[in-house]
Order: structure tokens, then C-alpha cells, then sequence
């Protein structure tokens, strides 16, 4: 064999390995398995888990189906129709159309929009819940999502039970501009209805949630929980760094950095967050027995005192 038919023989090889086909995004969507800490992981071994990591305790990005069936359990709630709005009103168009998007987003996710609402019950109250899902446009808010918001707060006003959201997702969707923009003030309005009412209002950070969504309905819950290593924040890191000229912790906007800081109340495992939120609306409900026994004992001191004064 001369060089000449050793260069084409190994160019040969070359082309054959770029000709091998490599597997599509969606591919890997639709395989057994998925990454993690140390490579390669079963899903059905994370979905046994609540999908979090055995290993490093990395909470999974999840659907809201999944986040409902964890938090009620299977079966056990019911989804509420949403308001669907006038799609693509901006008549919006880059490497394609937004209608294009959607369709691709509603495909992939199974869902009409990012966000879902339902009804439940924990440890025997009723209460609405709202979830965003991340793969649908990365979770951002449109004149949809913030329909299904409002939707949400008001089966709480009509029913006078409190309203928990999973809050998630990258923002106010530029797809929509101002009409996304908009979406801010009418969500935060609904909050604002729910504590005129004072009726319960808790929100769980699960990753990631930044942009209009932190600055708006997320961060004006009565509590605010977080799942362990969310990324919480409104501008992005490297903006933050380049703007303070510093260098900036390594955990930085993490959920226990925001906690750590004091703008958020508790970090909670996924498997514990049913029950700390069921004790705590117990508490806020004055379902509590201990709770009560105190407030009234309370009341009770309250009341004599200025008896005995007047006498």
C-alpha cells in the first residue's frame, strides 16, 4: 500500500464518522435516559425519586402534571380550563413565525400553555395550584400564562381557599412585548385581590425563575419556598458581574444564597414540600389545634386585663 492509498483510506474513515448519525434533540427527549453528576442516568430511576438525584440532590426540571401528581398525588386533583387569548397578535416573525412556535411548543409539552392550574386538597384543605413548565417556550409569560394566573387567584377569590404557585421560567415573552409587559401588572393586581381578601397566597421558586416573573406575582407571596438549588434572580449573573465590576460567589442567586440574604423564607425538598405547606396553611387557617389552644388563651388574658384595669 503506497501513501497515496493510505491518505485516501484514512480520508475514507473520516467521511464515514461524519456521515454517522448523531441523535436528534428529540431523540434524546424521547430515550430512557438522561444526565446528571456522574453521566448517564435512568429516568425511571429519577422518577422514582421525585426526580432528584440519588447522588447530588439535583432537583430536575419538571412537568407541571408531574409537579401536580408530587404535590396532590396521582390522581387526586382536578385541572381547571384556562382562557386562551388571540395568538400572535404582534404577527411576530425572526428565524420563524410565533405561531410556528407554539405549534412546536404545544407538541412538545402537551400543553396549550406554560402554565397550569388545578385543584386539590392538602392534608384535608382545598386549595388552587398553579405550575409553569420550563420546555414550553422556556416557561415564559405571555397574554396566556397570565390569563391562567388570574384564572388560578380567582377559583381562590370564588371559593375563598389559598392559591400556591410553582413559579418558574425566563420572563415576560418577547414575542408579545408589551402585551407580555401588561401581563405584569395584571398578575400582581390579582395578588393584590388575594390579600385584600386575605386569603393565603405562598409561592415555591423552582428552577429557574428570573426576569419579569421574579419582578412580579413571584415575589409578592405571604411565604416564599424554594427548592434546593433554584436559580433565583432577575438580571443574569454575567449583566450583574459586569455591571458591579466584581467577582460574584459561585452561588450566587442560588436558592440558599437568596435565602442565606433574606429574600426568600425557607429552602424545602421537593418530597417534604406537601407537608410544610400543609402545616403552614393549618397555621395560617387556624386549623391547628396547638394554634388555636394559644390564640385563644391569648384572647383570653387580652380580655381581663382591662376589666381589672377599669375596676
Amino acid at each position: 500500500m503506497n501513501w497515496l492509498t493510505k491518505i485516501k483510506t484514512f480520508g475514507d474513515k473520516i467521511k464515514k464518522n461524519l456521515q454517522k448519525k448523531f441523535p436528534t434533540k428529540e431523540e434524546i427527549a424521547n430515550s430512557d435516559w438522561t444526565s446528571c453528576c456522574k453521566g448517564p442516568v435512568l429516568k425511571k430511576d429519577l422518577e422514582d425519586n421525585l426526580w432528584v438525584c440519588n447522588s447530588c440532590g439535583k432537583h430536575h426540571r419538571i412537568s407541571c402534571r408531574q409537579r401536580f401528581d408530587i404535590f396532590f398525588g396521582k390522581n387526586r386533583y382536578e385541572l381547571l380550563e384556562t382562557p386562551v387569548p388571540a395568538e400572535d397578535p404582534l404577527n411576530w416573525k425572526d428565524t420563524k413565525t410565533y405561531k410556528e412556535r407554539l405549534v412546536q411548543a404545544r407538541k412538545k409539552t402537551g400543553q396549550s400553555c406554560a402554565v397550569m392550574i388545578a385543584k386539590g386538597q392538602i392534608n384535608g384543605i382545598e386549595l388552587t395550584a398553579g405550575a409553569v413548565n420550563f420546555e414550553y417556550i422556556g416557561g415564559s409569560f405571555g397574554a396566556a400564562e397570565a390569563e391562567a394566573f388570574i384564572c388560578g387567584a380567582q377559583n381562590s377569590l370564588d371559593n375563598n381557599i389559598p392559591y400556591i404557585f410553582f413559579a418558574s421560567g425566563g420572563g415576560q415573552r418577547m414575542f408579545e412585548s408589551p402585551i407580555a409587559l401588561a401581563g405584569m401588572t395584571r398578575t400582581t393586581i390579582a395578588v393584590n385581590e388575594l390579600k385584600k381578601n386575605k386569603i393565603p397566597y405562598l409561592v415555591i421558586f423552582v428552577d429557574p425563575c428570573a426576569g419579569g416573573i421574579t419582578a412580579s406575582f413571584a415575589m409578592l407571596g405571604d411565604i416564599h419556598f424554594a427548592e434546593p438549588g433554584s436559580l433565583i434572580a432577575f438580571a443574569g449573573k454575567r449583566v450583574i458581574q459586569a455591571t458591579v465590576k466584581e467577582e460574584l460567589s459561585p452561588d450566587f442567586q442560588t436558592a440558599e444564597f437568596v435565602e442565606k440574604h433574606g429574600f426568600i423564607d425557607k429552602v424545602v425538598k421537593r418530597k417534604d414540600l406537601s407537608n410544610e405547606i400543609g402545616k403552614l396553611l393549618e397555621i395560617l387557617l387556624k386549623r391547628n389545634s396547638d394554634v388555636n389552644s394559644e390564640l385563644s388563651n391569648e384572647t383570653s388574658t387580652n380580655i381581663e386585663q382591662p376589666t381589672k384595669a377599669v375596676s
